[in-house]
């Protein structure tokens, strides 16, 4: 496989609350989240929690930004073509995943990681 490209993003939470609170976290939910996301963030809402909401969806902004540097100019993702799915969600013990919808034979190597109000993510494609 050869490497297509590295990106990486940073994404501040209070953003993410700005853009939740002037619309609803639903809205934001609906604009970003793939169909596979869309059932992972309904499992995992309480409903008041909207910080909790907020970090959820920053962790995805950041990773499909990160993945989109990856790829581009060679691919133009759109936010519904990538799912991230997390530490586990695949089977026991799997480590997190991106994937393309429209390309299954690439790889899409990712880490995110969060600290107060910043979320940072890191994407290698491969093909």
């Amino acid at each position: 496989m050869t490497i297509l490209g590295v990106g990486t993003d940073i994404a501040q939470i209070p953003r993410i609350l700005s853009l939740i609170r002037r619309r609803s976290p639903e809205q934001l939910a609906y604009r970003i989240l793939s169909e596979v996301e869309l059932g992972h963030w309904g499992a995992s809402r309480s409903g008041s929690d909207i910080k909790r909401d907020a970090q959820f969806l920053a962790v995805r902004w950041a990773l499909k930004e990160a993945a989109y540097k990856a790829l581009y100019p060679t691919y133009r993702p759109t936010w519904k073509d990538l799912a991230y799915y997390p530490l586990g969600a695949i089977e026991p013990g799997s480590k997190p995943h991106l994937s393309y919808k429209y390309h299954s034979n690439m790889a899409l190597h990712c880490s995110v990681s969060h600290d107060g109000d910043y979320v940072f993510s890191t994407v290698i494609a491969e093909q």
